[in-house]
């Protein structure tokens, strides 16, 4: 949940006057656990770099730094602060405990993915670090997802504002981006979803194919198997 005065004339005015400061630490800060609009501030700041405000290098170099450096202190967070700090971090956005704690044991199964692709949806983007520190992920191998997707999710984010800015509003840019996002959202949803779908009908087709064999089995044979049991 965002803090309400984080409108999207406010981030403007705010990325026109203090520039790029906004940009790095407005993402960086969301991807620490603060409830940021990191993504819209992004967006801001290419559309600012594309009507020639801002450097677009400048811009996507705050970016990609802030939200390496955030997810980092996320990721310490969750090594150090454990899942109590992780349930804090949750109260921001009112999600119990117990589905914190399912969701970090979803998480081991999935870590390279879910920091890469967490990245592009809001909610993941602030929860990949915490739930990486505390499932045991090495930090090299967590660096190394965090910042390639990062730098992905930064050049695509500040690339589209600056060059989709000449032709629309900012209104119209940031809608867009936020209706792209649930649509990447879903997407992820679904990549981690098939390999649970894909067990569920696999360990229910083995339960019936096992009741069939039980039923085709003859008299004889049932009585022995179960008087051996």
């Amino acid at each position: 949940m965002h803090f309400e005065f984080f409108s999207l004339e406010t981030i403007q005015e705010w990325t026109q006057q203090y520039g790029y400061w906004v940009v790095f630490f407005g993402i960086m800060l969301e991807n620490a656990g603060i409830p940021i609009p990191g993504e819209t501030i992004t967006l801001v700041g290419g559309f600012l770099s594309g009507n020639g405000e801002l450097r677009y290098s400048l811009v996507l170099l705050c970016a990609v730094s802030g939200a390496i450096l955030g997810d980092s202190a996320g990721y310490w967070l969750g090594r150090w602060g454990g899942v109590e700090a992780l349930a804090k971090i949750g109260k921001f956005f009112r999600l119990p405990s117990n589905e914190i704690e399912l969701a970090r044991k979803k998480f081991l199964g999935s870590a390279d993915r879910a920091v890469f692709f967490g990245r592009f949806v809001a909610i993941l983007r602030v929860f990949a670090g915490p739930m990486a520190g505390l499932s045991g992920m090495s930090y090299p191998r967590f660096l190394f997802f965090n910042s390639t997707g990062a730098l992905v999710w930064g050049t695509v984010t500040t690339g589209f504002a600056y060059y989709a800015g000449r032709l629309l509003p900012i209104e119209t840019l940031v809608s867009g981006a936020l209706k792209t996002s649930v649509v990447f959202l879903s997407v992820v949803m679904l990549w981690f979803a098939a390999p649970l779908v894909f067990q569920w009908f696999k360990q229910k087709f083995a339960s019936q194919k096992q009741i069939t064999v039980v039923e085709n089995l003859p008299e004889s044979e049932f009585a022995t198997s179960a008087k051996d049991d």
